[in-house]
This record gives C-alpha cells, sequence and structure tokens, in this order.
C-alpha cells in the first residue's frame, strides 16, 4: 500500500474545508502537493455504470468472476459502504453533478425539466433552472482550465437545464452507451500540452442489451444456479431477471479492462486517477426506483495516483462526495453549494449517516425517504395510502405481469407481501447487520425505539438544514410535462385536475 496521499496546496484545502464544513479527523494521509513534486497534476476518469448492483467477485461474489473490475479494486481503494443519493438515473445524476442532494436543488424529480410540449401552448413550461452561482461539476471544471469530456451523452440525465458546449471539451454526438471514443483515444487527445482531463465513459451495465446493437448479452450465468432473495418468488421469471444482470456484469468486466487498457497504451494509467461507480440497482422490483439496499448500496472503486492500494473502506459514503472528491484530486476549490466531502482530504471525518431520497417516477407520484447509519436503515413513506406497487413502466415486462397475477391470486408468501402487498407502513426500521434482506420491521419494537427515535431525528433535521424541496408537491408545470409524455398512463390523482389543459396531438398524415 502507497503510505501516503498527496499534499494538496494551503490555498485549495482552505477553500475544500470551507465549502464542505466536514473535515477533522479520519482516513486518508498527507498529499504531497503538485507544486513541491513537480509533476503535473492527475487526470480523473469516471467509469459510470448503469443500473449496476455491485455483485462482482472483488465484494464477495461467487457465482461469476470479474477479473478487471478486481485488479482495479487491488490497485486502488474500495469502498463497502457507498450509497446513491437516489435509486433512479436522473436524480442520482444530477445530485452527483451538483456534489449537493437533489431535494436541495429541486431537481428530483425522474425526468423533470423536460419539454414534452414542444408546439403546444405549454411548450417549455416547468424548466428548471440551477439558482446563479450553482456550476455542476463539467463547468466548474472546464472553468478551472480541466479538459472535459463525456463518452456516452445520453447519460448526461439532468432534470435542470444545461448546455453540452458549456460541460464538455469533447462529446460525441451518437446517442447511447460505450467507450468507443475513449477506446480510439479521440476523448483525451487534443489537450494543452500537460492540461490535465475529467472525462466520464458511460456503460451501460444492467441494460447492455441496448448498446451495440445487441439484445442481450452472451449467456453466462445458469439460472437454476442464481440465488433468488426472499423478498421474490423462486419463479422463472425472477430467475431470467436476476440471471441477466449477471451476465451484464460479465460484459461490463470486459469493458471495463479495456477502457482501462487504452489508458496504459496511451501512457495514461499512472497520472490518471479512475471512479468507477454505479447510479442505483438493477431494473428489479424493490430494488430500482426504491431505497432498500439494492437500490441505493452500489460498488465504489477509486484507484490511481496517491490513491491507497488494495484498501478497503467500510465508512459511509454517499454520491454526492464523488463530485468533491473528483475536485479535490484535480486541485481545484470546491464550490460553496457542494454538500459533499472529499473522500481523501487530510483530516477526512466519516459520515455517521446517509440520505436517500425516492420522489416521481416517470408518471409514479411516490415520497420516501432513507437515513443509513453504521447499522440501521430508517424509512419514511409520506404516500401511505399507495402500495409500493403502483403502475410503472415496468408494467409490460413479462416478470411484472407474472408478479401482478401472483399478487392478484394470493400466491406470495408474508415475506413476498411485504412489498408485494396492497399496502405500506408509514415508517420501517430495520437492523442492516442482522437483517440484510430488510425484512423484519422493528417499527414499534420497543428494543429499538430509541433509534427509532433516533433517525426519525436525523431526517427531520436533514430536512430543515438542506430544505429538502420534495415536501412540497412538484408544481402544475412539471405535471403537465408529465402528462404530455405519458398521458393516460398518468392514473395518480394528482393529475386530475390538469388533464383537461392538456393539448391533443395531431396525428401524423400518412
Amino acid at each position: 500500500m502507497r503510505a501516503s496521499l498527496t499534499n494538496r496546496l494551503p490555498i485549495i484545502l482552505a477553500l475544500s474545508c470551507l465549502a464542505t464544513a466536514c473535515l477533522g479527523p479520519g482516513a486518508g494521509g498527507p498529499r504531497q502537493a503538485v507544486a513541491q513534486t513537480g509533476s503535473p497534476r492527475p487526470n480523473v476518469l469516471w467509469i459510470y455504470l448503469e443500473d449496476v448492483s455491485g455483485w462482482f467477485s472483488c465484494y464477495g461474489e461467487k457465482l461469476i468472476e470479474t477479473p478487471h473490475i478486481d485488479r482495479l479494486a487491488a490497485s486502488g481503494t474500495r469502498f463497502t459502504r457507498f450509497y446513491t443519493s437516489a435509486a433512479v438515473c436522473s436524480a442520482t445524476r444530477s445530485a452527483v453533478m451538483l456534489g449537493a442532494m437533489q431535494t436541495t436543488f429541486g431537481v428530483h424529480h425522474h425526468r423533470s425539466s423536460r419539454n414534452n410540449a414542444v408546439g403546444t401552448k405549454h411548450d417549455g413550461v416547468g424548466m428548471i433552472h440551477l439558482p446563479e452561482g450553482v456550476v455542476p461539476l463539467p463547468q466548474w471544471c472546464r472553468r478551472h482550465g480541466i479538459h472535459t469530456f463525456n463518452d456516452g451523452r445520453i447519460k448526461d440525465d439532468f432534470n435542470f437545464v444545461f448546455r453540452f458546449e458549456d460541460f464538455y471539451d469533447v462529446c460525441p454526438n451518437e446517442k447511447g452507451w460505450g467507450p468507443a471514443h475513449t477506446l480510439a483515444g479521440d476523448c483525451w487527445r487534443g489537450r494543452q500540452p500537460g492540461q490535465p482531463f475529467f472525462g466520464q465513459v458511460q456503460l451501460a451495465g444492467g441494460k447492455y442489451g441496448l448498446l451495440r446493437n445487441t439484445e442481450k448479452p452472451p449467456r453466462a450465468v445458469d439460472r437454476a444456479a442464481v440465488p433468488v432473495p426472499p423478498y421474490y418468488p423462486d419463479i422463472p421469471e425472477v430467475r431470467e431477471e436476476i440471471g441477466y444482470h449477471y451476465d451484464c456484469l460479465v460484459e461490463t468486466d470486459e469493458q471495463v479492462g479495456e477502457i482501462v487498457a487504452a489508458l496504459e497504451r496511451d501512457g495514461l494509467a499512472e497520472s490518471t486517477v479512475v471512479i468507477l461507480f454505479s447510479d442505483h440497482g438493477y431494473g428489479m422490483h424493490r430494488h430500482k426506483q426504491f431505497l432498500y439496499e439494492g437500490g441505493i448500496h452500489m460498488p465504489l472503486i477509486v484507484a490511481g495516483p496517491g490513491i491507497p492500494q488494495g484498501l478497503v473502506r467500510d465508512d459511509l459514503v454517499s454520491s454526492i462526495d464523488i463530485a468533491p472528491t473528483t475536485l479535490g484530486i484535480l486541485g481545484l476549490p470546491i464550490p460553496k453549494h457542494m454538500e459533499g466531502r472529499d473522500l481523501f482530504v487530510p483530516g477526512h471525518v466519516p459520515r455517521n449517516h446517509v440520505v436517500a431520497a425516492r420522489d416521481r417516477c416517470d408518471y409514479t407520484i411516490e415520497r420516501i425517504r432513507a437515513i443509513v447509519t453504521k447499522k440501521y436503515k430508517y424509512l419514511r413513506n409520506y404516500l401511505t395510502d399507495r402500495p409500493y406497487m403502483q403502475p410503472s413502466y415496468k408494467d409490460p415486462w413479462p416478470v411484472s405481469m407474472r408478479l401482478r397475477e401472483m399478487m392478484k391470486n394470493g400466491e406470495m408468501n408474508d415475506v413476498q407481501k411485504i412489498f408485494f402487498g396492497d399496502s405500506k407502513p408509514a415508517e420501517e426500521l430495520y437492523d442492516l447487520e442482522n437483517d440484510p434482506h430488510e425484512i423484519v420491521n422493528l417499527v414499534g419494537n420497543p428494543a429499538h425505539a430509541a433509534e427509532l427515535e433516533r433517525h426519525r431525528k436525523i431526517l427531520a433535521d436533514w430536512i430543515v438544514a438542506t430544505g429538502d424541496k420534495g415536501q412540497n408537491p412538484e408544481d402544475d408545470a412539471g405535471l403537465i410535462q408529465v402528462l404530455y409524455e405519458w398521458r393516460d398512463k398518468c392514473v395518480n390523482p394528482e393529475y386530475e385536475r390538469l388533464r383537461g389543459l392538456v393539448e391533443p396531438v395531431a396525428k401524423p398524415v400518412k
């Protein structure tokens, strides 16, 4: 293991401490300042995984092997308690780019700030502009002389108005995921001599079938061998979904190996810090879009110059920490609006809790908050008049249809009905150490009453401190844009008084 991290220039460290207001004794070690070593500042490359649960062998998975990701972890630091701020892409990615919770800036509803009403009287309503002075990470990097790129443009999935030309020096025009331009080196070539880069490569991960025009990844796992969690019925449709995700991870591992090889080919491996992480869990029910462990407890690996090798950290980390950590590695000041923490700054203070939020996803209106501490998870369900299994975009899937059929026919057992039943409680409290599947709700258990009160207070204090904008319903302009996109699928009562305002769209002439 490397004995130390690189020290920062005093002014940069001071700005970081001021901006995060959370630094003190903790993990990490002194970094050597660039000015002292005479070496150029490192580059930062994100390998950003879509819909990927961390079933990698370096995290203890036995059913598949992920040698490329394992080697990356062995050469750097692997985090075991990394949580995303949401369980859906646009909310998580918005928060990651701002280094702050999506609820702080009102960008918490999935796929909000989308103009679906072009050509109507509602054209352009509901667009969300960030407050003056709140600058997203790529734009901040460019302002400070960093070359920026994004290979996989479609996943600039942000719930606020922005311009690609403000964010990136290189942004390939093709839609979709994949490292094609990164593998060719097109993204980092053309920089000024000595100019560091901040780049992103978006990998399809759990959506691998959308990449390379393939319907599905090669089958790598026997469906009979996959583990089925107790909250799912053990049926072929569920086994297929789980097995498919394993197949995707094998292909994702190969892509990670290709990206690292491209860095090595171009002589960048020794000067580039790679940050590999996922936006949320895989697409199955109770995972993606929900705040259970399968939705928000994700992999995070950081490797490269100045990063301890072979280290495993079990401190609580939030996805809003990625941006300030990136800026710290690049030696840049951290904007005051960022709520995240630099994970490698000298004197880093580990978190005692992380927060996650669920709000509207597509047309499904929901509001849930989660507090994760070292041992427990607390969930606050605000819309208890609605089951977990509201109508959603997943309904046409074969597994969804089979699950709903089983629900209708009373074929679920008591454990499965916790999620697939007709109601949900206002509060949930789970002992993650002894109940990793989050099945035994401890609310009402006198032995855990003190922990319940503690977690209630953490949530209440956080709502006040950050001004959680999800405490208020989404405004009419935002809901009208949802109606223009989803029309009759919008069945929640909040849409009813607005439905008549949406203009019909003329059918195209054949």
